[in-house]
Protein backbone atom coordinates (compact mmCIF):
# COMPACT_ATOMS: atom_id res chain seq x y z
CA UNK A 1 0.00 0.00 0.00
CA UNK A 2 1.39 3.40 -1.01
CA UNK A 3 1.92 5.76 1.93
CA UNK A 4 2.86 9.42 1.88
CA UNK A 5 3.09 11.86 -1.01
CA UNK A 6 4.94 11.66 -4.29
CA UNK A 7 8.14 10.77 -2.42
CA UNK A 8 6.43 8.16 -0.25
CA UNK A 9 6.89 4.42 -0.20
CA UNK A 10 4.97 1.14 -0.16
CA UNK A 11 4.04 -0.27 3.24
CA UNK A 12 3.02 -3.88 3.81
CA UNK A 13 -0.18 -4.87 5.60
CA UNK A 14 -1.57 -8.34 6.34
CA UNK A 15 -5.29 -8.49 5.62
CA UNK A 16 -7.63 -11.50 6.12
CA UNK A 17 -8.98 -13.09 2.93
CA UNK A 18 -12.75 -13.37 2.41
CA UNK A 19 -14.99 -14.70 -0.38
CA UNK A 20 -16.02 -12.10 -2.97
CA UNK A 21 -13.61 -9.60 -1.41
CA UNK A 22 -12.91 -6.46 -3.42
CA UNK A 23 -9.78 -4.34 -3.40
CA UNK A 24 -11.82 -1.56 -1.83
CA UNK A 25 -12.73 -3.98 0.97
CA UNK A 26 -9.01 -4.51 1.55
CA UNK A 27 -8.28 -0.78 1.69
CA UNK A 28 -11.25 -0.18 4.00
CA UNK A 29 -10.11 -2.95 6.36
CA UNK A 30 -6.66 -1.40 6.60
CA UNK A 31 -8.08 2.04 7.36
CA UNK A 32 -10.62 0.81 9.91
CA UNK A 33 -8.69 -1.95 11.63
CA UNK A 34 -4.97 -1.40 11.09
CA UNK A 35 -4.12 2.22 10.34
CA UNK A 36 -6.79 4.94 10.69
CA UNK A 37 -4.44 7.54 9.16
CA UNK A 38 -4.69 5.96 5.68
CA UNK A 39 -6.18 8.43 3.19
CA UNK A 40 -8.30 7.24 0.25
CA UNK A 41 -11.48 8.12 -1.60
CA UNK A 42 -14.71 6.21 -2.12
CA UNK A 43 -18.41 6.97 -2.18
CA UNK A 44 -21.02 4.61 -3.61
CA UNK A 45 -19.14 1.26 -3.32
CA UNK A 46 -21.32 -0.20 -6.11
CA UNK A 47 -19.51 0.79 -9.30
CA UNK A 48 -21.41 3.99 -10.04
CA UNK A 49 -19.32 7.02 -9.02
CA UNK A 50 -15.73 6.08 -9.92
CA UNK A 51 -14.26 7.92 -6.93
CA UNK A 52 -12.49 4.78 -5.63
CA UNK A 53 -10.16 4.55 -8.64
CA UNK A 54 -6.63 3.46 -7.70
CA UNK A 55 -3.71 1.63 -9.28
CA UNK A 56 -3.79 -2.09 -8.51
CA UNK A 57 -0.72 -4.10 -9.51
CA UNK A 58 0.20 -1.33 -11.92
CA UNK A 59 -3.24 -1.06 -13.57
CA UNK A 60 -5.77 1.75 -12.91
CA UNK A 61 -9.09 0.30 -11.78
CA UNK A 62 -12.27 0.98 -9.85
CA UNK A 63 -11.42 -0.85 -6.65
CA UNK A 64 -15.06 -1.49 -5.73
CA UNK A 65 -15.48 -3.57 -8.89
CA UNK A 66 -12.11 -5.30 -8.71
CA UNK A 67 -12.21 -8.65 -6.90
CA UNK A 68 -9.09 -9.76 -5.09
CA UNK A 69 -9.41 -13.29 -6.52
CA UNK A 70 -8.96 -11.91 -10.05
CA UNK A 71 -5.95 -9.65 -9.48
CA UNK A 72 -3.97 -11.03 -6.54
CA UNK A 73 -0.51 -12.34 -7.36
CA UNK A 74 0.80 -14.93 -4.90
CA UNK A 75 -1.74 -13.70 -2.35
CA UNK A 76 -0.50 -10.12 -2.55
CA UNK A 77 -1.61 -6.80 -4.03
CA UNK A 78 0.26 -3.60 -4.75
CA UNK A 79 -2.16 -0.70 -4.31
CA UNK A 80 -1.20 2.85 -5.18
CA UNK A 81 -2.68 6.19 -6.28
CA UNK A 82 -3.66 6.89 -9.88
CA UNK A 83 -0.72 7.62 -12.15
CA UNK A 84 -0.21 10.90 -14.05
CA UNK A 85 -1.76 12.96 -11.22
CA UNK A 86 -0.10 14.70 -8.25
CA UNK A 87 -0.35 12.68 -5.04
CA UNK A 88 -1.88 14.56 -2.12
CA UNK A 89 -1.39 11.75 0.39
CA UNK A 90 -1.45 7.96 0.28
CA UNK A 91 -4.09 6.91 -2.28
CA UNK A 92 -5.56 10.38 -2.83
CA UNK A 93 -4.59 12.32 -5.94
CA UNK A 94 -5.20 15.95 -6.89
CA UNK A 95 -7.73 15.88 -9.75
CA UNK A 96 -7.46 19.63 -10.45
CA UNK A 97 -5.33 19.37 -13.60
CA UNK A 98 -7.57 16.58 -14.90
CA UNK A 99 -10.63 18.85 -14.77
CA UNK A 100 -8.64 21.92 -15.82
CA UNK A 101 -7.97 20.07 -19.07
CA UNK A 102 -11.69 19.55 -19.55
CA UNK A 103 -12.01 23.33 -19.38
CA UNK A 104 -9.09 23.80 -21.84
CA UNK A 105 -10.84 21.39 -24.23
CA UNK A 106 -13.98 23.57 -24.03
CA UNK A 107 -15.83 20.78 -22.27
CA UNK A 108 -18.74 23.00 -21.23
CA UNK A 109 -21.97 22.94 -23.23
CA UNK A 110 -22.64 26.24 -25.00
CA UNK A 111 -26.36 26.44 -25.84
CA UNK A 112 -27.59 27.83 -29.12
CA UNK A 113 -31.01 28.67 -27.67
CA UNK A 114 -32.32 30.61 -24.69
CA UNK A 115 -34.88 29.59 -22.10
CA UNK A 116 -37.45 31.52 -24.09
CA UNK A 117 -37.01 29.20 -27.09
CA UNK A 118 -38.78 25.89 -27.57
CA UNK A 119 -36.96 22.66 -26.70
CA UNK A 120 -34.42 21.49 -29.27
CA UNK A 121 -35.58 18.18 -30.69
CA UNK A 122 -32.88 15.79 -31.90
CA UNK A 123 -34.11 12.71 -33.70
CA UNK A 124 -32.80 9.41 -32.26
CA UNK A 125 -31.81 8.39 -35.80
CA UNK A 126 -29.53 11.44 -36.19
CA UNK A 127 -25.98 10.39 -37.06
CA UNK A 128 -24.55 13.14 -34.85
CA UNK A 129 -26.78 12.00 -32.00
CA UNK A 130 -25.52 8.42 -32.39
CA UNK A 131 -21.89 9.59 -32.45
CA UNK A 132 -22.35 11.64 -29.29
CA UNK A 133 -24.22 8.89 -27.47
CA UNK A 134 -21.25 6.53 -27.75
CA UNK A 135 -19.10 8.69 -25.44
CA UNK A 136 -21.68 10.48 -23.33
CA UNK A 137 -21.56 8.12 -20.33
CA UNK A 138 -18.09 9.23 -19.14
CA UNK A 139 -18.20 10.14 -15.43
CA UNK A 140 -14.70 11.62 -15.13
CA UNK A 141 -13.18 8.97 -12.89
CA UNK A 142 -9.66 9.49 -14.27
CA UNK A 143 -8.87 5.83 -15.04
CA UNK A 144 -8.25 6.51 -18.75
CA UNK A 145 -6.07 9.51 -17.89
CA UNK A 146 -4.01 7.38 -15.52
CA UNK A 147 -3.65 4.66 -18.16
CA UNK A 148 -2.62 7.06 -20.96
CA UNK A 149 1.00 6.67 -22.07
CA UNK A 150 0.97 10.03 -23.87
CA UNK A 151 0.04 11.91 -20.68
CA UNK A 152 2.99 10.18 -18.96
CA UNK A 153 5.57 11.75 -21.27
CA UNK A 154 3.64 14.88 -22.34
CA UNK A 155 1.98 16.48 -19.29
CA UNK A 156 0.41 19.17 -21.49
CA UNK A 157 -1.63 16.59 -23.42
CA UNK A 158 -5.33 17.11 -22.73
CA UNK A 159 -5.91 13.41 -22.22
CA UNK A 160 -8.60 10.97 -23.33
CA UNK A 161 -11.38 12.07 -20.98
CA UNK A 162 -11.24 15.76 -21.94
CA UNK A 163 -11.04 14.91 -25.64
CA UNK A 164 -13.90 12.43 -25.37
CA UNK A 165 -15.97 15.18 -23.76
CA UNK A 166 -15.05 17.58 -26.57
CA UNK A 167 -16.16 14.99 -29.13
CA UNK A 168 -19.61 14.56 -27.55
CA UNK A 169 -20.12 18.33 -27.67
CA UNK A 170 -18.82 18.68 -31.24
CA UNK A 171 -21.50 16.17 -32.27
CA UNK A 172 -24.22 17.81 -30.16
CA UNK A 173 -26.44 19.63 -32.64
CA UNK A 174 -27.65 22.00 -29.90
CA UNK A 175 -24.17 23.33 -29.10
CA UNK A 176 -22.99 26.64 -30.57
CA UNK A 177 -19.22 26.45 -29.97
CA UNK A 178 -18.10 23.71 -32.38
CA UNK A 179 -15.34 25.71 -34.11
CA UNK A 180 -13.97 27.16 -30.87
CA UNK A 181 -13.85 23.64 -29.44
CA UNK A 182 -12.09 22.22 -32.50
CA UNK A 183 -9.50 25.00 -32.26
CA UNK A 184 -8.97 24.15 -28.59
CA UNK A 185 -8.21 20.48 -29.32
CA UNK A 186 -6.26 20.95 -32.56
CA UNK A 187 -2.89 22.01 -31.11
CA UNK A 188 0.12 19.99 -30.00
CA UNK A 189 -1.59 19.14 -26.72
CA UNK A 190 -4.76 18.04 -28.48
CA UNK A 191 -6.13 15.09 -30.40
CA UNK A 192 -3.25 14.74 -32.87
CA UNK A 193 -0.87 13.86 -30.03
CA UNK A 194 -2.83 10.64 -29.44
CA UNK A 195 -0.83 7.63 -30.62
CA UNK A 196 -3.85 5.29 -30.50
CA UNK A 197 -2.25 2.91 -28.01
CA UNK A 198 -5.81 2.03 -26.90
CA UNK A 199 -4.87 2.01 -23.20
CA UNK A 200 -7.77 4.33 -22.37
CA UNK A 201 -10.27 2.13 -24.21
CA UNK A 202 -8.92 -1.07 -22.66
CA UNK A 203 -9.15 0.32 -19.11
CA UNK A 204 -12.38 2.33 -19.22
CA UNK A 205 -14.72 0.87 -16.56
CA UNK A 206 -17.72 2.17 -18.54
CA UNK A 207 -16.56 0.35 -21.69
CA UNK A 208 -16.31 3.56 -23.68
CA UNK A 209 -13.76 4.16 -26.43
CA UNK A 210 -12.01 7.52 -26.04
CA UNK A 211 -9.68 6.37 -28.82
CA UNK A 212 -12.62 6.37 -31.25
CA UNK A 213 -13.75 9.78 -30.02
CA UNK A 214 -10.26 11.19 -30.54
CA UNK A 215 -10.15 9.73 -34.05
CA UNK A 216 -13.46 11.47 -34.72
CA UNK A 217 -12.01 14.78 -33.56
CA UNK A 218 -9.05 14.32 -35.93
CA UNK A 219 -11.47 13.88 -38.85
CA UNK A 220 -13.55 16.92 -37.86
CA UNK A 221 -10.43 19.07 -37.47
CA UNK A 222 -9.18 18.03 -40.90
CA UNK A 223 -12.51 18.77 -42.56
CA UNK A 224 -12.74 22.19 -40.89
CA UNK A 225 -9.13 22.97 -41.85
CA UNK A 226 -9.80 22.07 -45.50
CA UNK A 227 -12.81 24.40 -45.45
CA UNK A 228 -10.55 27.16 -44.12
CA UNK A 229 -12.42 27.45 -40.83
CA UNK A 230 -9.45 26.81 -38.53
Amino acid sequence: MWRGGAAGRFQKFDVPRHPSQTVLDVVTHIQRALDPTLAYRYACRVGMCGSCAMTVNGVPRWTCRTHVDKVARRDSLQIGPLKNLPVIRDLVTDMSEFFDKWARAKGQFEPSRTRQDDFARIAPASEDRKAADVGIECIGCGVCYSACDVVSWNPDYLGPAALNRAWTLVKDERDSAKLERLRAVAGDAGSHSCHSHMSCTERCPKHLSPTASIAGLKREILKSALRGEL
